[in-house]
């Protein structure tokens, strides 16, 4: 299955305070005196944004760009034992998942460095665990999450299409009609929220919703159906691991609804993720009682978004190459992760009863080989579970290595939701 990674957390913002010394720089600011703009590749896996950043002196490390994360954190224990800390105090940070909180070190005064973009005197929490293990689930070695800061201090313009992000001075910063559509956004405890949308399932009339904007969600739709008035389940839904929070899985249905707008654009049979109030909605809450759930990177891909947090809009412009991609989940029935200290094996973690893997013989911890004629490492964890995402009656073909035995399963591509 597509497993969409969930990064979900509420900390204290006072844990961040940091005071401007006198004819300082504070926060993140441009290189250069006079630059006004900058323009930051990044990488997409698993439908997160990847980009490379450096923490004092260390080599360049990978950290996912999340709108929903008011924190500078890394989760590397690794990375985390080669930098200089300066930890203060000891802070619990809750999120959606099965345990009650992680604890993480405030360590202060830190240089952070991305692309032409710098901070000094940066404030961070790094993890005691890593219990999101962000690393198996998107095949390459994550080191941390951070956002909040950067689209705080800039008019941020995400392009999904070719992979850049630009950051522009807000003072400077001008709408044009060529941009694309302009939405309300409504910025509360760090976290920006639409409000312009709405959904119509099993033969209701349209209903509004608030949703959380989530470049650190994977899905396309998170609905809550502990919401007033309600959100229902769609008729055929099926039971599964949603993705994994801070504080372990987050466990549910999916299912597709029938209608989803936002102002002018509107869409049809778009894959949502329920999950369970118990992983979720208790989580959270006063918070989750002023959303209805979130839109994640499985939607937001389809876009050029342009968000300023300042003015308090956000900008939606369709990818022509994206816009009208249909909305699929996993037809095989298999759950992978990359194992091994190059992260470099495919390995079975899951596989549903009853679905196309499980009848060709496959089973949990069996290490993918070959796909469909090609070796496994040369692929990533992407390439594998848009494979197994493709179009129905698509045939695989899978060498996999159980204990020290080579096997072969072949079997087609069946839609189950």
């Amino acid at each position: 299955m597509f497993f969409w990674l969930v990064i979900l957390m509420i900390l204290s913002m006072e844990v961040f305070a940091q005071k401007k010394q006198r004819n300082e720089l504070f926060g993140f600011h441009f290189k250069g005196k006079r630059q006004v703009t900058a323009r930051i590749p990044f990488e997409i896996y698993s439908n997160l944004i990847i980009i490379k950043v450096r923490v004092d002196e260390s080599d360049t490390l990978n950290f996912i760009f999340d709108t929903g994360v008011s924190s500078f954190i890394i989760t590397d224990q690794t990375i985390a034992k080669k930098l200089k800390l300066n930890v203060t105090r000891t802070v619990r940070i809750n999120g959606a998942g099965e345990k009650d909180y992680l604890e993480g070190k405030v360590s202060l005064g830190h240089k952070i460095d991305i692309g032409e973009i710098q901070a000094i005197k940066q404030n961070m929490v790094v993890l005691n665990e890593d219990l999101l293990k962000l690393s198996e689930y998107m095949g390459i070695t994550v080191h941390g999450i951070f956002g909040h800061d950067l689209f705080e201090r800039f008019v941020v313009k995400i392009d999904f299409g070719s992979k850049n992000i630009w950051f522009e001075e807000p003072s400077r910063f001008k709408i044009r009609k060529s941009m694309g559509d302009v939405y309300p956004l409504i910025v509360t405890q760090s976290k920006p929220y639409l409000e312009d949308l709405q959904i119509a399932q099993n033969g209701h009339d349209f209903q509004k919703l608030r949703l959380l904007v989530d470049t650190g969600a994977g899905h396309a739709l998170l609905l809550n159906t502990q919401d007033n008035p309600p959100i229902y389940l769609p008729d055929k839904v099926i039971r599964a691991n949603l993705g994994r929070g801070l504080n372990g899985n987050i466990d549910g249905h999916i299912g597709r609804i029938g209608k989803f707008k936002i102002g002018n654009f509107e869409f049809s049979d778009v894959l949502a993720s329920f999950p369970d109030s118990l992983a979720f909605s208790m989580k959270f809450g006063d918070e989750i009682n002023n959303r209805q759930g979130s839109i994640g990177g499985e939607f937001l891909r389809r876009f050029i978004l342009t968000f300023n947090y300042q003015k308090g809009y956000l900008i939606m412009k369709p990818l022509k190459s994206k816009y009208r991609e249909t909305f699929e989940h996993d037809m095989s029935g298999l759950e992978v992760r990359v194992k091994g200290e190059n992260l470099d094996k495919f390995v079975i973690t899951f596989v549903t009863p009853g679905s196309q893997a499980y009848l060709a013989g496959l089973q949990e911890n069996d290490e993918i080989i070959f796909i469909n004629n090609k070796h496994a490492k040369t692929q990533t964890i992407n390439d594998i579970y848009r494979l197994l995402s493709k179009k129905e009656g698509t045939e695989i073909e899978i060498f996999y290595r159980r204990g020290v035995a080579l096997n072969f399963a072949y079997f087609k591509l069946k839609r189950i939701i």
